[in-house]
Order: C-alpha cells, then sequence, then structure tokens
C-alpha cells in the first residue's frame, strides 16, 4: 500500500499544472461553502435571537383559534386561571424550560391629550417576562433602567410612536380599550421608557403590568393571553414542542374542565414555536435552502473535476498502464493506484480549503463586521462553524474525490495489456 502511495503521488508530482488547478478549484470550493456556512449561520442565529430573546420567547401557548385571529388580539379566547395554573404545573415540570411568561395583550386607544393612535399593549409580569425574554431590557434606549423595569402606572412604549406621537420620558398620556363586554375604560400612564423597536409586527408594541392591563379591561379573574417559554437549549425546540403537545393535549381552553375539551391532540390549547408566529422564518428557512444548495455546488464541482483529471489521467497513460499489466500487476492493483490519486487530490483539497477558511472566520471575528437589520442598528456579526460540520463538509469532499476516480479506476484495472500497448 505504501508503494501504491508512492507511486500515486509520483503521477500527481508528474501532471504538477494539472494537479494544482484541479486542488485549487477543490480548495476554492471548501472555502466558499464553509464561509457562507458560517457567515449565514452566525446571521441567521442572530436574527432567530433577535425575535425570540427580545419579543417571542422559543414557545408560546395560547387558546384554541387564538393565533388565528391574533390580528383582532380576542380578549374572548384568553385563558381562564384553572387553565393557566394547569399549564404552570406542567411547564414546572419540564426541566428543559428555563422560564416562562404569563402576558395579556390587549389592542388600545393611545393619546397624548392632543392626538390619538393605535397600539397593542402587552400586560407583562416584569421579573418574569426578562427572565423569558433577556433582551426586552437592553431595548430601553430612553428612561430610567435600574431597578424594576415598570412600575404600577408606568409604560414602555417604542421609539416610533414616541417619535410620531411627540411623546417624552415623564410624559402621562391615557390608554383607551374595550372590554371583551364592550365597554370601555380609560387609564393614565407615565412614559418610564422609549423602547428600541423590532423588526416585524411587535414592532409598535407598548409594555405595562399585567396587572394594570387586567384592570384597564376591567378583568373579574386574572385571565392571560399567552404563555411565553423559554427554552434552556433552543436546539432541543422541536423536541420539546412535541413532548409540550402531548402533555398539554388534556386541557380544555375555556373553564380548565375538560369535559367539554375536544378531541384530538392539543385539544382546547394550542403550542406553537417561535416559527410559527414569525413571518421572519421564512427568511431562516431560505438561508438552509441556499446552504443545501452550495453544498450541491461544491459537490458538483469536486465531481467535476476529479473526474476530468482522472478521465485524461487514464487516456494519457494508456500504454504504461499496458505495461505495468503485462509484467503481471493485477487489476486490483491498478484500480488502487487510481483511486489514490483521486483521494490524494480530495485530501490535499480539502485539508488545504479547511485551513484557510477556519483562518478567514477567525479574521472575520477579529475584524467586527456589523450590520444593520431592520430597525436593529449595529448588530456584530460572529462567524462560527461547528467541528461536525467542517466534517461533514470534508467528508463530503473526499467521498466525492473517490466516487469521480471509480469509473476511470475501474476502465483502467480492465484494459487489455496487448490492445493497451498498441495505443498510439
Amino acid at each position: 500500500m505504501l508503494n501504491i502511495l508512492k507511486i500515486a503521488l509520483r503521477n500527481l508530482a508528474r501532471f504538477h499544472r494539472r494537479t494544482l488547478l484541479t486542488s485549487t478549484l477543490i480548495t476554492l470550493g471548501i472555502i466558499a461553502v464553509l464561509l457562507f456556512m458560517a457567515t449565514a449561520g452566525s446571521f441567521k442565529a442572530m436574527m432567530i435571537g433577535q425575535f425570540t430573546d427580545a419579543v417571542l420567547g422559543h414557545i408560546e401557548v395560547h387558546r384554541k383559534g387564538y393565533v388565528a385571529s391574533i390580528d383582532t388580539l380576542p380578549l374572548n379566547l384568553n385563558m381562564q386561571p384553572a387553565t393557566v395554573g394547569k399549564v404552570e404545573q406542567v411547564l414546572n415540570k419540564l426541566d428543559v424550560v428555563e422560564a416562562y411568561s404569563e402576558r395579556v395583550k390587549l389592542g388600545a386607544m393611545f393619546s397624548n391629550f392632543t392626538e390619538t393612535t393605535s397600539v397593542r399593549v402587552n400586560g407583562i409580569d416584569p421579573e418574569k417576562e426578562a427572565a423569558t425574554t433577556p433582551l426586552l431590557p437592553g431595548r430601553v434606549v430612553e428612561g430610567n433602567r435600574e431597578g424594576a423595569l415598570l412600575k404600577p402606572g408606568e409604560i414602555l412604549i417604542p421609539t416610533l410612536l414616541a417619535r410620531g406621537m411627540k411623546v417624552k420620558v415623564g410624559d402621562t398620556i391615557v390608554l383607551v380599550a374595550t372590554n371583551r363586554e364592550g365597554s370601555v375604560n380609560g387609564k393614565t400612564f407615565t412614559v418610564r421608557g422609549i423602547m428600541e423597536a423590532v423588526t416585524g409586527p411587535s414592532g409598535r408594541d407598548g409594555y405595562i403590568l399585567i396587572d394594570d392591563a387586567r384592570s384597564l379591561l376591567r378583568m373579574t379573574q386574572p385571565e392571560v393571553s399567552e404563555i411565553a417559554i423559554r427554552l434552556k437549549n433552543p436546539a432541543q425546540l422541536a423536541q420539546v414542542y412535541a413532548q409540550m403537545s402531548q402533555e398539554l393535549s388534556g386541557i380544555a381552553g375555556n373553564d380548565g374542565k375538560s369535559g367539554m375539551a375536544s378531541k384530538g391532540p392539543g385539544a382546547g390549547l394550542e403550542v406553537h414555536t417561535w416559527a410559527a408566529l414569525s413571518p421572519f422564518s421564512n427568511i431562516a428557512n431560505m438561508i438552509d435552502l441556499l446552504t443545501l444548495f452550495i453544498k450541491i455546488m461544491l459537490v458538483s464541482i469536486v465531481l467535476i473535476s476529479i473526474l476530468n483529471v482522472m478521465v485524461m489521467a487514464v487516456y494519457e497513460r494508456i500504454r504504461e498502464i499496458g505495461t505495468i499489466a503485462a509484467i503481471g500487476t493485477p487489476p486490483r492493483r491498478i484500480l488502487s493506484l487510481f483511486l489514490t490519486e483521486g483521494l490524494l487530490l480530495g485530501l490535499g483539497g480539502a485539508a488545504l480549503g479547511t485551513a484557510i477558511s477556519l483562518v478567514a472566520i477567525y479574521a472575520l471575528n477579529v475584524w467586527k463586521i456589523t450590520f444593520n437589520f431592520g430597525q436593529q442598528q449595529g448588530l456584530v456579526l460572529s462567524p462560527a462553524i461547528s467541528v461536525r460540520d467542517v466534517a461533514i463538509i470534508a467528508g463530503l469532499v473526499v467521498l466525492m474525490a473517490l466516487l469521480a476516480s471509480l469509473q476511470p479506476a475501474w476502465k483502467a484495472s480492465r484494459m487489455d495489456p496487448v490492445t493497451a500497448l498498441g495505443h498510439v
């Protein structure tokens, strides 16, 4: 085997220009794929983090039908206290859950005593909400950041609303809302802070205490519109989603009594991942699709380049193949020789491409590339790639190199010595 390796290296060195061009092509393909995976993966993770850690959480639980009509924020589809208690019991038993936060969501009219506009309001428990969406406190760009995120009678408003209504920190505003029974109620609030807006429908959301929201809606019971959940390991999202759907399948969504619950999984309650609630999940899916296409292009590059080199190697060395076959070299040895040449091309290109890619990824992290995403300004891209992904790409290149070498090597090993020696 060592002799075959030596002969293969010597043959590659004989045609050094062709070897160099093929190895360079494979190296560039590896660099393109790994750099794209590192940067696109970083952008995807950052984008998802902006939604899950600042607004949504990883998973949300609602009454059945609430999400379908979420544009109107239906108060008649709130979860009642008994239902909320049963959901919390389930969440407290799951070790994968890091935190959860109950919310009351409502649509209201926002008035600065001169102008009026509509606003979506989230009633929250500040401590629970900060644990569930840890980027939320950091979105406060103006106002007091010390102490509790909110106090009774205070409101956080987005920058879009503050600029449009010319409202500053410390100003008094009025929220007017209609409750489930059609009764209209108003309540004054002091602007505690102005928040950096986020991209998407939640960009105009304001925040008040959950007790203030219930008071504004004149709720007689502590109802909840949704429960947002943060996981300890976001990579387990699919498994946790399936587990929670199963755990909550027997809980009714109206008064907590299971006797009237509809049949089937998720009866009464619905469990949704962030992807089902955010329109930007399509961007994440597009990134995954582009990554797949880039991988397919890499496979094509390796196959075509090495197949071309090996076909030419066999064609140019027909008399040489006839000579070594005539002196008694078995077909399997000839097959091994050409397969080894293709393998060495793949290994060399993969090793060099991987090394350059890792250096380039490190350099990108040192240079701190920044970009804007929607209303978020100055986000820092941190490209990274896992050992698993590097191993998969390198292994794929080596495998394709072997497959591309197989047909020419097989043809060489099956040549008739007499015919090969007479080839001109």
